[in-house]
């Protein structure tokens, strides 16, 4: 089921309705947890036992490494105590649920990857290709389920009881199927408190809720019939036409996958959860390094907790930090997907880190002989400009089906025709002139919203401060708009959400 579905637009208010009109805080929960496991069996019913047995054995591990803890152990908090059998639990247990994510997202990798590897040495194996069809967000509550094993065993949280509670932790639908990643400390929690109707949370989120769509139905799926266009056909089109295609693929994955979040985000909110921020302006960043503490923030801060520090992190010596950015960038790489172009884009952000840490010393000493202000809104400005590149450079392999396409399209960029951006070109690009400056308004509108936010101004709470009839005029206007200019497939059927497939 789709946010932006039919189908999305009537189940949501009537679990949201049903949520507030219920007054036993068991039942409710028994009612998301319920309604959470029919949203995720919209796309595929056989799935859901896949989410349940990750579910129990999760759950099961938590329960595992609190019984192996209850002998006393003088001068140690019980939560504290890892012990042989907490350990071996905890492995077992991760062992297992990564074992589940690389059969589904990593099998026919696997074996085309061998068949590319032996035909170097010249040795033709033929491997079957499985049939295996990917379950929708299985990275996501896979990651959520071990973050809570994890962090039970390290006592940071602990172990859930109940399991049903458990069960909606990790199949909260409105970020089930493409995060943000929570956490137990934030969410589980939350299940135990009865949340009574606030109109003010409730319009806050439903405020959220418009955003997302318009950053995903105007924005983002608009922008993808140009880029689709362009990557499709990347063997006829040359410069400026292929660097338009990657910029607006920018534009298009952050609309898309933050749209989603937002719309998330907005609609616990309603029913009074709240999740955790997963977009922070990431494209107003001054560096690689600041681009990836905006961007998809609940995945990079699990990486960063469970696989950077327990490397080391950065209280290490020089190399072991650059070895350390370089592992969590190719597993983030492998992570959204089965290809090499992927793991070459993860490689792409950790070299990009390393290489900015490394000149660093030589840049501010620049900087200073040039008296440069580093305060100044030039050099911020700069800064900008500069990482929106690197990273647009990185995103040509995401993009791209595969490595040769992004190769072409990276050296077809070096051709001289800007005037291509003025003859009329533009509206061959799948999308016509009204369109088209449709699709560069509304880019400008996001641009102007993230430059509020990032100066922390709250739109939200500015409207609520107006006048309840002006507040209402601007919500049903952007309704308007939406409906007005939003892009529907045909007979109006719903596009799919890019990080689906991850």
């Amino acid at each position: 089921m789709l946010f932006n579905s039919l189908s999305y637009l009537i189940f949501f208010p009537a679990i949201a309705m049903a949520y507030f009109l219920i007054p036993w805080q068991k039942v409710r929960n028994a009612l998301l947890l319920i309604g959470s496991y029919y949203f995720y069996m919209c796309w595929d019913p056989r799935f859901i036992l896949l989410m349940l047995g990750c579910t129990l054995v999760t759950y099961l591990d938590g329960l595992f490494i609190d019984i192996s803890r209850r002998e006393d152990k003088e001068g140690v908090a019980p939560e504290k105590r890892r012990t042989g059998r907490a350990t071996l639990y905890t492995t077992v247990t991760i062992i297992f649920t990564l074992s589940v994510v690389a059969w589904f997202k990593y099998a026919n990798f696997l074996t085309e990857s061998t068949v590319s590897l032996f035909a170097l040495v010249g040795v033709q194996l033929k491997l079957p290709k499985l049939n295996i069809a990917l379950p929708v967000g299985i990275s996501f509550f896979t990651f959520q389920s071990l973050s809570y094993v994890i962090d039970v065993y390290r006592g940071k949280t602990k172990a859930e009881k109940n399991f049903f509670r458990y069960a909606l932790f990790v199949s909260f639908f409105p970020q089930l199927v493409a995060g943000p990643i929570e956490r137990s400390s934030n969410l589980l929690g939350q299940f135990q408190e009865k949340h009574a109707f606030d109109s003010r949370e409730a319009a806050k989120g439903f405020m959220l809720m418009i955003w997302g769509y318009f950053m995903k139905v105007v924005v983002a799926d608009r922008v993808a019939m140009l880029v689709d266009q362009i990557y499709n056909y990347y063997g006829s089109y040359e410069g400026v036409i292929p660097i338009l295609g990657t910029v607006l693929f920018a534009v298009q994955i952050y609309c898309d996958f933050n749209g989603y979040t937002t719309i998330a985000i907005g609609s616990a909110q309603v029913m009074g959860f709240h999740l955790m921020q997963n977009f922070k302006e990431p494209y107003l960043a001054t560096s690689v390094a600041d681009f990836w503490r905006r961007w998809h923030i609940s995945l990079t801060s699990w990486f960063r907790d469970y696989i950077y520090f327990p490397l080391g992190g950065s209280r290490c010596a020089k190399w072991k930090r650059y070895r350390n950015i370089m592992i969590v960038f190719l597993v983030s790489g492998l992570w959204h997907g089965a290809a090499w172009t992927y793991v070459i884009w993860g490689g792409l952000n950790g070299v990009m880190q390393i290489v900015g840490d490394m000149l660093k010393p030589i840049r501010e000493k620049a900087l200073d002989k040039l008296g440069v202000n580093r305060k100044s809104f030039g050099h911020r400005l700069a800064q900008m400009l500069l990482t929106f590149i690197l990273v647009d450079i990185a995103w040509v392999f995401f993009r791209a089906t595969d490595l040769a396409s992004a190769i072409h399209i990276i050296k077809s960029s070096f051709v001289w025709n800007p005037w291509l951006l003025v003859d009329g070109t533009l509206y061959t690009l799948g999308l016509e002139r009204a369109d088209f400056w449709l699709m560069v308004l509304s880019i400008l509108i996001l641009l102007f919203v993230d430059i509020l936010h990032e100066k922390g101004v709250s739109i939200r709470d500015s409207l609520l401060a107006w006048p309840l009839p002006l507040r209402w005029a601007v919500i049903y206007g952007a309704l308007f708009w939406i409906l007005l200019f939003g892009v529907y497939g045909p007979a109006f059927d719903a596009a799919s959400f890019i990080y689906f497939q991850f």
